[in-house]
């Protein structure tokens, strides 16, 4: 037997202790008969009754120590990558061309999410770009935290925009991947460029070949339509924005994908291009074979949970005592009618 409580079980003590005490009382007074005429006990309540209270408070205590017993061992696939995720968060992402209507933003989300599960055991970083670049997530492998991090991502405010350049992350991501192959030499590097190379500075894209020497795979993945998709303004409130439409020169401004430079940051990065549509499944490149292996990662215990054997008793007690509230409720009531028909 094993135990995984959910609390310290000192603080566990702490906050039961003085509930313990309050019932055991109770049922030590209700074991003695009344003082008063007639018969009973000294609290009204039956042993028996504060009996039970006392089981589904022990009850509640041993659920939440969470008991279990170890079970078999599965074997688990180590990933020995860092892989850097480089996500597009200027207005163009919320462009609405993606599976119909929606947003460009769902399916980065969507495929993040794959590229979490094809890669188990791998760290993560995220870095995202509008008017500038910025590290939202070190390397690590809590993979919630990566997609809690998407989850909770928008476009940058539209008031704020001012355009960008679709290469302004080159310098943040060739450092990152350089202070990662200088603390973890032993361990292969890819990376994930999704964006829609849609550049909207006069300035030229700047370029990520610096970044090439340590990267051992990944992909540049595409994102949004030919005909382009309208954009909601970003406001940067709760909620993500309002209901109207950026507009350019009178008109709906429409966002377009741009495929050539797409994949010149692939041909730069040496990965390949990938255009994404909603319809189509993600393909993504297999991990470094080096550092892809089951030996290295051992085995992890299975535990079989027994808190829910707790749990089950102490909803019996409890339709115990619902019961007889419910028993009480209906007596109280019967003698109110008669009371009031005398």
């Amino acid at each position: 037997m094993i135990f995984q409580p959910v609390l310290n079980v000192f603080l566990l003590l702490l906050l039961f202790a003085p509930v313990a005490f309050v019932v055991v009382r109770m049922l030590v007074k209700s074991m003695r008969p009344s003082t008063g005429s007639g018969s009973g006990s000294a609290t009204g309540a039956s042993p028996f009754l504060w009996g039970l209270r006392l089981l589904m408070l022990l009850a509640c205590f041993l659920m939440l120590l969470r008991p279990g017993i170890p079970g078999g061992a599965t074997q688990t696939l180590a990933t020995d990558t860092d892989i850097i995720v480089v996500v597009d968060t200027t207005a163009s992402i919320a462009a609405e061309d993606w599976d119909g209507k929606g947003q460009r933003l769902e399916g980065v989300r969507d495929d993040v999410q794959s590229i979490v599960d094809e890669y188990p055991g791998a760290r993560f970083a995220l870095l995202t770009f509008d008017a500038s670049a910025e590290l939202r997530l070190p390397l690590t492998t809590d993979t919630t935290a990566l997609i809690s991090s998407l989850e909770i991502l928008h476009p940058e405010v539209t008031a704020q925009s001012r355009g960008s350049s679709i290469g302004i992350a080159n310098k943040m991501l060739a450092e990152t991947l350089a202070n990662a192959a200088e603390s973890a030499p032993d361990r292969s590097r890819m990376v994930f460029y999704l964006g829609d190379g849609e550049q909207t500075v006069t300035s030229d894209p700047e370029s990520f070949s610096k970044s090439a020497e340590y990267v051992d795979g990944g992909a540049v993945l595409g994102y949004g339509t030919t005909a382009g998709g309208p954009m909601k303004i970003t406001t940067g409130a709760f909620g993500g924005g309002g209901s109207e439409y950026i507009e350019y020169e009178g008109a709906q401004a429409m966002s377009v994908i741009d495929e050539d430079n797409l994949k010149t940051i692939a041909d730069e990065l040496g990965v390949d291009v990938q255009l994404r549509s909603a319809d189509t499944e993600l393909t993504l490149p297999e991990a470094p074979a080096t550092t892809k292996n089951y030996t290295d990662s051992g085995s992890v215990g299975n535990v079989i949970e027994l808190y829910w054997v707790a749990a089950l008793v102490m909803v019996l007690l409890l339709g115990v005592e619902l019961a007889r509230a419910t028993m009480l409720i209906a007596q109280m009531r019967g003698m109110a009618t008669r009371g009031g028909a005398r």
